[in-house]
């Protein structure tokens, strides 16, 4: 069965977004060891989750990185990678290799962990990551934690829920990854 993982930017006191969903507490650096990281959890992955909340602004930055831009290859491959897109309101977006899912987020998402291929990586919006940790659907949580506390904004953990710390990463920016799994 193929794994769900989350890949997130978090601070320090625990918030993925600003009240109003703002970013701009993101430190946006990336060192050699940091890059290395994103390229392999999205070549070990052949489908994105997403919210529809925080699609349009995914899709067109990716689809946006002009070829002379040192993101180019890495835009690629988030252009390219087919993107489900969970909706209770829409039923189609725009997009290069996007599809929304209408249906039940439990059913649809066992379903795709159940079908042959690479593992489904998810990035957001906040709470659509907090349906699926209350589902606890995802299998493995890459929580990269910038340098900052911001005091108030949304959070994923809306209960408690035991991690067992499988590994943790501090990188020249400040930046630390700490990659959890599910305790039983």
């Amino acid at each position: 069965m193929r794994k769900l993982k989350l890949q997130m930017q978090i601070t320090v006191d625990g918030f993925v977004a600003g009240p109003e969903g703002q970013l701009d507490w993101m430190t946006w650096q990336m060192d050699e060891k940091g890059i290395e990281l994103v390229n392999q959890l999205v070549d070990t992955s052949d489908t994105i989750l997403m919210g529809r909340k925080m699609t349009p602004g995914f899709v067109n930055y990716w689809e946006g990185v002009k070829p002379d831009d040192p993101q180019y290859d890495f835009a690629q491959k988030m252009v390219n990678t087919p993107k489900v897109v969970f909706s209770r309101t829409v039923s189609s977006m725009e997009g290069k290799n996007v599809r929304v899912e209408n249906g039940d987020v439990v059913a649809a998402v066992n379903g795709l962990k159940s079908q042959s291929g690479k593992d489904l990586l998810v990035y957001g919006g906040a709470s659509f990551v907090a349906s699926l940790i209350e589902n606890r659907l995802i299998d493995e949580l890459n929580l990269l934690v910038n340098p900052i506390a911001i005091h108030e904004g949304m959070r994923i953990f809306n209960s408690r829920m035991p991690l067992q710390l499988v590994d943790s990463v501090a990188y020249t920016t400040g930046k630390v990854l700490n990659t959890y799994k599910p305790r039983e």
